[in-house]
């Protein structure tokens, strides 16, 4: 049966990726992805075929994955990450619908919440939203009306895809709109790069978050009314110390 593997590599580094995903990675003859992503496992794919296009061909790439497995190729698909959380598995289910002979297996990954919770400390022992700012397939309009709901329900919010170049004023925007309904003092965080050279946190208000400048790869989290300093850590209680 002809296969694709639809794989999370985590957020980058090595040691993050799981046994799991590399095993598949080793089992596939195609390796297809977004440029930056195949780029951050050239290491263990130099023996493979390898199909990459920049961004905004997704669809490109799921096709492309399709046409590799009814030739009989095992094709691995990768997404940084986690595969399914803003990845390529949906597309690539909806891609293949019409063919049952494919078979399909998604491998996860440890999406960007919960890696860049482990470098601000503990954010997300408590009930928390995910909501991506990229305005590119959902209406602003949806997005606002996500992060409004999500603060008015006190939730921790992690935010995907602050800010791009087109995107430049998409965080403070958010911002604007959160201390509607949080305080101004609500504590922040927020992780540039994780997993990688570079790798930078910082935790801050939310009045101070709105004019700090970020990019796709910086993951932010906004805490909710309990979330404290803890060590220099943040960290969202759950309550266990109160049973």
């Amino acid at each position: 049966m002809s296969k694709i593997f639809i794989i999370g590599l985590g957020p980058g580094n090595y040691e993050q990726i799981t046994e799991r995903a590399i095993n598949a990675i080793n089992k596939s003859e195609v390796i297809i992805g977004y440029t930056y992503y195949t780029e951050i496992i050239k290491d263990m794919i130099k023996q493979k075929e390898v199909f990459s296009t920049p961004m905004k061909q997704e669809i490109d790439r799921c096709k492309k994955a399709l046409e590799y497995a009814l030739a009989g190729k095992t094709v691995a698909v990768v997404s940084s990450g986690d595969s399914g959380v803003y990845g390529m598995a949906g597309l690539i289910y909806e891609v293949c619908e019409g063919y049952p002979q494919v078979e399909i297996e998604v491998i996860p990954g440890i999406t960007a919440c919960c890696s860049g919770a482990a470098v601000l400390g503990a954010p997300l022992v408590h009930d928390f939203a995910v909501i991506s700012l990229s305005d590119l397939l959902t209406p602003w309009e949806k997005i606002e009306k996500r992060l409004i709901l999500a603060a008015k329900a006190d939730f921790v919010i992690c935010i995907y895809n602050p800010s791009s170049k087109k995107r430049w004023d998409y965080l403070k925007k958010a911002c604007i709109i959160l201390m509607k309904y949080k305080s101004m003092d609500t504590l922040c965080g927020y992780v540039k790069n994780i997993g990688r050279n570079g790798e930078e946190y910082n935790i801050v208000t939310l009045d101070k978050l709105k004019n700090i400048n970020v990019d796709m790869f910086t993951t932010v989290i906004i805490g909710n009314t309990q979330t404290k300093i803890i060590n220099g850590k943040l960290v969202t209680p759950r309550g266990y110390k109160d049973i």
